[in-house]
């Protein structure tokens, strides 16, 4: 699988899209060992494509007004968002919940998660995110997506990576995120599938 940041070519029209989310935008963030990590796991799927949406470049006023600087911002991140047929959304844990940048960027979109597949991804301490998941979880069924039941979680996420960003024991995390992608892609594929057949009006 290729990564790629603008519109998947024709080779790749048949793989699933994935649009990778990383949820941070706190000076010191952790969130990019993670992402490259996860990004690699993706990688070493045919049926997967990844884009990569980052809420630290993403620059979104939290007014929800639509000025030419919320123009100018949405430009490059919506097209991402509304031709996934899947999305990975990572996210750390602060004060038991997700970040206020990542529920922003959700808030500034609805018709682009509809009836598509998200799975999570966390990082933090003792409680490596899991509570951050099950608000996201939440969320995005308000919005009519689904959340596939597998997650991967590092607990005290900066111990599990060494100082060049590699998992000091990946066998765990590994094995952890092919379940949860081959879940992904499931859903990713029934559901592209029944939006093209039938059109979800819910």
């Amino acid at each position: 699988m290729k990564t790629t940041t603008g519109t998947p070519t024709a080779e790749q029209t048949d793989a699933l899209r994935v649009t990778l989310v990383i949820g941070s935008n706190r000076h010191g963030r952790f969130g990019p060992v993670v992402a490259d990590w996860l990004l690699d796991r993706l990688r070493d799927r045919d049926d997967l494509v990844a884009e990569v949406v980052d809420v630290a470049e993403a620059a979104l006023p939290t007014s929800l007004e639509p000025t030419p600087e919320a123009t100018a911002a949405l430009s490059g991140i919506t097209p991402k968002l509304a031709r996934a047929d899947a999305f990975v959304v990572l996210t750390p844990e602060y004060n038991h919940s997700f970040p206020a940048g990542l529920k922003n960027l959700i808030d500034w979109h609805y018709a682009e998660w509809r009836a598509k597949p998200v799975a999570l991804v966390s990082y933090g301490g003792l409680a490596g995110g899991l509570r951050a998941v099950e608000h996201l979880r939440q969320v995005f069924a308000e919005l009519h997506a689904v959340t596939v039941r597998d997650t991967v979680s590092f607990h005290n996420a900066g111990a599990s990576f060494d100082d060049d960003g590699r998992l000091r024991d990946p066998s765990g995390p590994d094995a952890a995120a092919k379940t949860m992608l081959d879940q992904l892609a499931w859903w990713a594929s029934a559901l592209r599938e029944a939006r093209t057949t039938h059109p979800y009006t819910g």
